[in-house]
């Protein structure tokens, strides 16, 4: 059972992100400032309170990774010992700057790739090996059932940024 978590600002308290490393302030200031950090801390506390270890993320139309990168390095705060992130973006610049950003990171429990690629493909490869977390900013238009049926095979649990995503999503 997929489950999609639309929100509404301020409905979901904010977690902070504990003791990150000092190269990630911006990181950490861009992630919080997206309107799924929320959600995204949330859930990731609710897996750890569970007694998950490890956590697997994918970040669609992942921009510069800032969302990414934040939700990472929150999940190792939390005391994940295991964690996996992919970031998808079709823009080359923004994959670059992600990869940059994810350079600095120097965490053995923390492993990320950012890839160029068409978002509607790479969620369907991901259908292979659900993700424990999608994360999901772009809305395809309604003629795009494809990608629709692919956002709901990709993930365990898909947090978006859009409170009309529901009606949109909602199986």
């Amino acid at each position: 059972m997929h489950e999609l978590l639309s929100i509404a600002p301020g409905s979901i308290p904010v977690h902070r992100l504990a003791s990150p490393a000092p190269h990630s302030r911006t990181v950490r200031r861009s992630a919080i400032q997206d309107p799924r950090w929320a959600a995204v801390t949330a859930h990731l506390a609710a897996l750890r309170e569970q007694g998950r270890h490890a956590i697997r993320i994918v970040d669609a139309d992942c921009g510069a990774g800032a969302l990414l990168l934040g939700a990472l390095l929150y999940a190792r705060a939390l005391g994940f010992t295991a964690i996996e992130g992919r970031g998808i973006e079709v823009s080359p610049p923004l994959v670059g700057r992600a990869r940059a950003s994810a350079a600095r990171l120097r965490n053995p429990a923390i492993g990320v790739t950012f890839e160029v690629g068409d978002v509607a493909t790479a969620l369907r490869d991901e259908a292979e090996v659900p993700a424990d977390l999608l994360l999901w900013h772009r809305y395809p238009a309604q003629d795009a059932p494809d990608v629709r049926v692919a956002l709901s095979r990709a993930a365990k649990v898909v947090i978006d940024d859009s409170a009309a995503a529901a009606d949109r999503w909602a199986a």
